[in-house]
């Protein structure tokens, strides 16, 4: 090459998009707010957050919402079983690990990165919780978006494993709703 830069192809482009964008992210958990309010979006991700709703639902709609809830909890003893067996497989480091440029702001729960477990729990979790009760989207939709958010942010998992168990948790969510659908 004249230039005598090398150049990567699109498939070696990927990996270093995806380490350069959670890099970015990880810087912006600098700012003190930024990386409180995204670290209390993933500590609620890790199932509290969840487990207040079902038990909300119960209360709040007695039988419609233990239905609900029952749903909630078999699509997410699913999803914990489907996102460990792809850890197990695919045993991605994360980012904090691989490049120590990126901090890891709170401790993580696993070894590996991919796919995000809160992201995909989240998603799936809204798509049925939604379903259900569409009055709680204004609620749910941002919760999920912080917690995808901050999993990056918070320099525990690359873009690609969020955008992974987004695909994920939505197909996921949506075979619940396809064997379940609300009456």
């Amino acid at each position: 090459m004249a230039s005598g830069r090398t150049r990567t192809s699109p498939p070696d482009r990927w990996p270093l998009a995806d380490a350069d964008w959670c890099l970015r992210a990880n810087r912006a958990a600098d700012r003190r707010p930024i990386r409180r309010c995204l670290a209390l979006a993933s500590r609620l991700g890790d199932g509290v957050f969840w487990y207040l709703l079902m038990a909300g639902l119960v209360l709040a709609d007695g039988w419609q919402g233990l239905t609900a809830s029952s749903q909630l909890a078999a699509t997410g003893a699913v999803a914990l079983g489907l996102y460990k067996g792809i850890k197990r497989c695919t045993r991605r480091p994360r980012p904090f690990a691989a490049d120590r440029r990126i901090r890891a702001w709170v401790a993580p729960l696993d070894e590996f990165s991919f796919p995000s477990g809160h992201t995909l729990h989240a998603v799936a979790f809204t798509t049925v919780a939604v379903a259900w009760y569409p009055a709680l989207a204004w609620l749910l939709l941002p919760f999920t978006a912080a917690v995808a958010a901050s999993r990056v942010v918070l320099g525990l998992h690359y873009p690609s494993d969020v955008i992974a168990a987004t695909a994920i948790g939505s197909a996921l969510g949506a075979l619940s709703l396809w064997i379940h659908a609300p009456a």
